[in-house]
């Protein structure tokens, strides 16, 4: 029996952008029950996103209680303004990657921001538009809401139980903080992803076939849209230049060490290089927002139907959850790696009770 989910949102949910954020956050509250009527500059990309379920066509005569702007930065501020006016009971937010240039701008214009609350989901995807939108990106990620002295609780509430709808986690800062924090944790990772995988892309075929999961993993976000991160770093430049000043100095002192590596505390500079990473990946949160460690190990997977259903389910029968997985294929392998992270106590029996069936295990965190 389906058990009925108690809606926190009542009344019209109105998003202005029907792109991949816009069209996500109308498929998961759609999807709870919640009107949501969508509007967006392009007729094709609003027809596409209502044909996939994520809302119906806004009407001249909606009374939004809610009104959600998911549009790109460089036109927020003015979306922002245009749908206070045009919705005088409603309150505005925005889930724009960066938050101070638009609440500066409007402030700047004399627009009255009593209703406006900026925030942001910290979710997303390499691949944009209508099209890509899913329902549960914002599952257990952080939403950040920057609410000031004129904002009111009502309204306050309001944007934070979006943000619970939708399975997220609410979390209040500054614009400024926000800001700070998103050109160190999100803006930054892209340049640098991209500046990785130019490396690529002259790279001899050779070369690229020794490629693992190293590489892949740091280029990942490489894949994102040109287009629309031109806007969000030159509306964060200058926490983005600040991060990368002081990446940019580290380089130089690691390359320099590598000059003449035999060279008195040369192999100092690199092994404290790597070190000060191993503690700066311990500070990341991990599962559920902890700051639990697992440990991993690498199984041989046969590249045939069902394998890999098969390894899951027998992990289950050995009491073992699965934490985390990432899967690795070599060119030409009839083979793959899938390397498992479990908590710490059940590594060995899962390893041995995985042996025992006749799984073979490549490595261990201890190898």
């Amino acid at each position: 029996m389906n058990e009925t989910v108690a809606v926190r949102l009542s009344g019209t949910v109105r998003i202005v952008g029907a792109g991949l954020l816009g069209a996500s956050i109308g498929h998961a509250l759609t999807a709870k029950g919640v009107d949501v009527a969508l509007a967006d500059t392009s007729p094709a990309q609003l027809r596409l996103a209502v044909d996939y379920g994520a809302g119906r066509l806004a009407a001249d005569d909606d009374r939004p209680v809610l009104v959600v702007v998911a549009v790109p930065p460089d036109v927020t501020a003015d979306v922002v303004q245009a749908e206070l006016a045009r919705h005088p009971e409603a309150v505005v937010t925005d889930v724009a990657s960066v938050k101070l240039e638009p609440y500066r701008t409007l402030r700047d214009r004399g627009v009255d921001l009593t209703r406006y609350i900026g925030s942001h989901p910290l979710a997303g995807r390499e691949r944009g538009g209508a099209i890509s939108a899913r329902a549960d990106i914002f599952i257990g990620r952080p939403w950040v809401v920057c609410r000031d002295a004129e904002t009111r609780p009502a309204d306050l509430a309001l944007v934070e139980s979006l943000a619970l709808e939708l399975g997220a986690m609410p979390l209040e800062m500054t614009p400024e903080e926000h800001d700070r924090a998103v050109a160190l944790t999100s803006h930054v990772p892209q340049v640098v992803a991209s500046l990785l995988a130019g490396r690529l892309a002259d790279a001899d075929d050779g070369a690229l076939r020794l490629a693992g999961q190293g590489v892949r993993d740091t280029t990942r976000i490489a894949a994102s849209a040109p287009e629309l991160w031109v806007q969000i770093l030159g509306a964060n430049a200058a926490p983005v230049v600040e991060v990368l000043d002081a990446l940019a100095a580290d380089l130089a002192q690691v390359a320099d060490a590598l000059r003449d590596p035999d060279r008195m505390g040369a192999r100092r500079v690199m092994a404290e290089a790597i070190r000060h990473g191993n503690e700066g990946v311990e500070r990341l949160p991990g599962k559920h927002g902890q700051n639990r460690r697992f440990e991993q190990f690498v199984v041989m997977v046969d590249d045939t139907a069902g394998q890999l259903g098969r390894l899951f389910g027998e992990l289950g029968e050995l009491g073992v959850n699965v934490e985390d997985l990432r899967l690795e294929h070599s060119p030409g392998a009839q083979f793959g790696l899938a390397e498992i992270s479990v908590a710490p106590a059940t590594l060995r029996g899962a390893i041995e009770g995985l042996e025992a069936r006749g799984w073979r295990i490549a490595s261990t965190t201890n190898d």
